[in-house]
């Protein structure tokens, strides 16, 4: 059996890093999809992972950052206060990739070009290897 997902989409909070009992990092969040087709809709999807993928998508990303995750679809079943029977359908985030969007100009470090040395003519025009 097969059980893939990849979305891209962004963040609608600030990710939610917590840590279970035995100091496991999770992480909650949601991410808003467009959709491609028909007319134009969002869904809101909400995702979970864990140890050091949740760490690292609460580190690096924030509200309204545009970001990609692939994971496994799982559903839950639970009651609600009225005993009703529901279920939640979640991504079980696996790895969590940045989509090219530029760094915070505040954020971002300058680094300076190396400088290139022009080669000589000392062979008659060969290149020296």
């Amino acid at each position: 059996m097969l059980n893939t997902i990849t979305i891209m989409g962004r963040l609608t909070a600030d990710p939610e890093l917590r840590h279970t009992q035995s100091g496991n990092a999770v992480a909650s969040f949601t991410v808003a999809v467009e959709r491609d087709f028909g007319e134009k809709t969002t869904d809101f999807i909400s995702c979970v992972a864990w140890r050091q993928t949740g760490e690292f998508i609460s580190k690096y990303f924030r509200r309204g950052s545009l970001l990609a995750v692939t994971g496994s679809l799982q559903s839950r079943k639970w009651q609600d206060r009225d005993g009703n029977n529901r279920v939640s359908w979640e991504i079980n985030v696996d790895h969590a990739y940045f989509t090219g969007e530029k760094a915070n100009t505040q954020e971002a470090v300058n680094v300076e070009p190396p400088e290139f040395e022009e080669l000589g003519d000392d062979e008659g025009g060969k290149l020296p290897f």
